[in-house]
């Protein structure tokens, strides 16, 4: 007879959420625990209120009980290891007052989302309660305020930077350790300003703005990611820009539900993480074409690089490619090394510069340019676009060209493009950059103009 199998338990920091319940599953202690896994901690929770409310808005708000409230506490921390806690929607003076004292007797990092207004418009604190989240600041380990919220607590009007700066003194004048003051809502400029102000001096995060409404959740996920990060043992400042880059990935690719805006992906970072085989796999399969096809005529003097990004990757680290490039040879074409992440620098800022503008793009590769090939690019299912490179920007610093030639195909194009040329210029070398959505349209799509040389 076989015997049970032995159990082998995982262990995992324990982080505690007191908020409300999000019956549409974007915000509240949903967003919470969604989040708080997606960074290996193991989230506990009580709940403030039970809301009914979709990606709409909020249709109704019934608030728990405040002994009950005082009993879910005490229950998750009689029996678990609470490494970290993090507030959210209170509702209302007696919680508030409640949940102060419940922090106050904590010895662990309290992160205070001082939540007063849905994303929708829809109030969710009561005017009467404002005044008593003085003292819950008071146990904060760091205040997460948005602009509208930091208005509020401060009493200071949010229009920029400084008063960005300004407002987060005043809440750590309150006695919070910290307050980050988030810039979502503040200017309409192409970057975000996220400003962590302590007693010590103030530190701005920046990130590009992403022209989405989907933000439901959004200040949920950035509190429950720097509580869980604090949950692991991080200091202040890297679980707050652990918080800010998750955020900043999980409004770029939000999550398509309901009729209203959406809601921010709570586990895009995880989703990255585990598309990075199959994509790998993917790169080394057209490697792989092309190296049995002979691709000599195709393969400049650089080499040719082949690249893939995963379906959510925003940066270089999260592209893989050939590491080394691919190279010509008298026998053929081949590899000088394996594939992996981080191997290219030129290849996958194009592509990632191209995923701006359409994010389906997922793969690209550099060919060698010569008038043959210029023919045999009429050969490609989708449009080919030249970009004259004697007017790109310089010195190339940050992406800066790469982003720039990215820019002028999609302009130039009626369509997504297949293929980004460029006749060269003094000291450089004359390419073709193929795009596609997947690893077999790319492979097709050189082996085409390959086929017809």
């Amino acid at each position: 007879m076989t015997e049970p199998r032995r159990p082998a338990p995982v262990e995992k920091p324990v982080a505690l959420t007191v908020a409300g319940s999000d019956s549409g599953g974007g915000a509240g202690v949903q967003a919470d625990l969604k989040t708080m896994a997606a960074f290996d901690a193991f989230g506990t929770s009580a709940v403030t209120s039970v809301t009914a409310q979709n990606t709409r808005g909020v249709e109704s708000i019934h608030p728990v009980p405040v002994e009950e409230i005082e009993a879910q506490i005490d229950a998750v921390r009689s029996d678990f290891d609470v490494r970290a806690m993090k507030t959210g929607m209170l509702g209302v003076a007696p919680v508030v007052d409640a949940v102060a004292s419940r922090a106050a007797d904590v010895e662990v990092p309290v992160v205070i989302d001082p939540v007063m207004v849905a994303a929708s418009g829809d109030r969710l604190l009561e005017p009467q309660a404002e005044d008593a989240y003085e003292r819950l600041v008071a146990e904060a380990t760091v205040v997460t305020p948005n602009a509208d919220e930091a208005e509020i607590l401060a009493d200071v009007t949010v229009e920029d930077e400084a008063a960005m700066v300004e407002a987060g003194e005043a809440i750590v004048a309150m006695g919070a350790d910290a307050a980050l003051v988030k810039g979502g809502h503040v200017g309409d400029g192409a970057t975000v300003r996220d400003v962590l102000v302590t007693g010590e001096g103030a530190h701005t995060f920046r990130h590009p703005r992403i022209d989405s409404p989907a933000t439901h959740g959004s200040g949920c996920t950035l509190s429950s990611a720097i509580a869980a990060r604090f949950a692991h043992g991080d200091d202040l400042y890297d679980a707050v820009e652990a918080g800010v880059e998750f955020m900043s990935r999980a409004v770029r690719y939000p999550l398509d539900v309901g009729t209203g805006p959406g809601s921010v992906h709570h586990l895009s970072a995880v989703r990255e993480r585990a598309a990075r085989q199959p994509t790998q796999e993917a790169v080394e399969r057209v490697v792989e074409r092309l190296v049995a096809a002979d691709a000599r005529p195709l393969v400049p003097e650089v080499g040719t690089n082949v690249v893939g990004a995963t379906p959510l990757a925003e940066a270089t680290e999260e592209t893989v490619a050939v590491e080394g490039r691919i190279t010509r040879t008298l026998s053929g074409v081949r590899p000088n090394r394996g594939t992996r992440f981080g191997a290219s620098s030129h290849v996958a800022r194009f592509l990632l510069a191209a995923r701006e503008h359409d994010p389906a793009l997922r793969f690209a590769t550099n060919l060698a340019f010569d008038d043959a090939v210029e023919s045999a690019l009429g050969s490609l299912d989708a449009p080919v676009v030249e970009v004259d490179r004697s007017n790109e920007p310089d010195p190339d610093e940050e992406g800066t060209t790469m982003g720039w030639a990215a820019r002028r195909a999609f302009e130039t194009a009626d369509a997504t493009p297949a293929a980004v040329f460029d006749r060269g210029d003094v000291g450089k070398e004359a390419v073709v950059r193929l795009l596609a959505p997947d690893a077999d349209a790319l492979a097709g799509r050189a082996l085409a103009i390959l086929d017809q040389l």
